[in-house]
């Protein structure tokens, strides 16, 4: 799947595309270059699932938990991890096999930690404004 954002009043109608596009999947692990837009696209997918908590990065605390009218959501940013013993330390498993939805930024991290199913996302941005997401079933 691969869907053209030129302006950030397209990303909600991309997270409808994206979370349609999933089938129900709930592990979806994000790409692409710090300034890519990981984080705002996340907030997008959160707004949709109907999250009622402010939004924002887990650069820091590595987790946010949010709460929405489909359950649970947690939101993970490893660009600060030092490897996947911290991860796995952190109760990482627990999240991924509880059944919430778990948006990953920065996964490579974690690689060893990953599920055997999951929604890959990259997202690219081209030398405007335009970004590629890019994602496809694992």
């Amino acid at each position: 799947m691969e869907i053209r954002v030129q302006d950030i009043k397209e990303l909600p109608d991309a997270a409808k595309q994206l979370l349609e596009f999933s089938s129900g999947e709930k592990i979806f692990l994000f790409e692409g270059h710090m300034g890519a837009g990981k984080t705002t696209f996340i907030k997008a997918l959160c707004v949709h699932l109907g999250a009622k908590d402010s939004i924002s990065s887990p650069t820091y605390s590595l987790v946010n938990e949010y709460e929405s009218t489909n359950g649970k959501i947690f939101h993970f940013d490893f660009f600060r991890i030092k490897n996947e013993t911290e991860a796995y330390d952190m109760g990482f498993e627990e999240y991924l096999y509880s059944g919430n939805y778990c948006f990953i930024e920065w996964p490579d991290k974690v690689e060893g930690l990953w599920p055997a199913n999951y929604i890959e996302v990259v997202i690219d941005q081209d030398e405007g404004k335009e970004r590629t997401i890019k994602a496809r079933k694992v």
